[in-house]
């Protein structure tokens, strides 16, 4: 009876139990509830910069995907063409680089302006022709010609960045400003 006894008193003051592998009741809850919250609540935090972002490798480049043979077109529509500077048609609609403005080819105030504006317009027809691009929206969508406005680029570089390196274009400052 003795050792009956003292039998009962290891299990009942936790001597002779034999401890779980695995996790407990509350632990399990616990750990459920803290994956939880930081799948939900985890990008929240990461947008505020609660965390150090991580680069995501697909963010780093856009893939260009759009391509074409590009000639020269003075007016009227056309299919994949380049109608001046900063100006262009592909798949049959009409595009405005959005982030540049060039010299004008059709009515020019002056001579000099109508021969830059000539070598812009040569410019981007072989930029157009070297190889894929991406169009990328900006703050709006078309302009009062009706002309989609976009940002041209190829490899996340701006074809009109490249013009204005070349001094070919300016920068778009929502204004337009002589040439001569």
């Amino acid at each position: 009876m003795a050792a009956y006894r003292r039998g009962m008193a290891r299990q009942r003051y936790g001597r002779a139990r034999r401890r779980s592998a695995g996790f407990s009741g509350p632990a399990l809850i616990y750990t459920l509830c803290l994956g939880l919250l930081l799948g939900w609540y985890g990008p929240i935090w990461m947008d505020r910069g609660a965390w150090p972002p991580l680069e995501h490798p697909r963010q780093s480049v856009a893939a260009d995907a759009l391509s074409a043979q590009f000639g020269f077109c003075h007016s009227g529509g056309g299919v994949n063409c380049v109608v001046d500077g900063d100006t262009f048609w592909f798949g049959g609609e009409k595009y405005r680089i959005a982030d540049i403005d060039t010299p004008e080819t059709h009515g020019p105030r002056c001579a000099a302006e109508g021969a830059l504006g000539a070598r812009a317009t040569e410019r981007l027809q072989a930029l157009m022709n070297a190889g894929a691009f991406s169009l990328e929206s900006g703050d709006r969508d078309t302009d009062r010609y009706g002309r989609s406005l976009r940002v041209v680029t190829r490899g996340g570089e701006s074809i009109g960045g490249m013009l204005v390196a070349e001094g070919l274009a300016r920068e778009w400052d929502g204004a337009r400003h002589g040439w001569c």
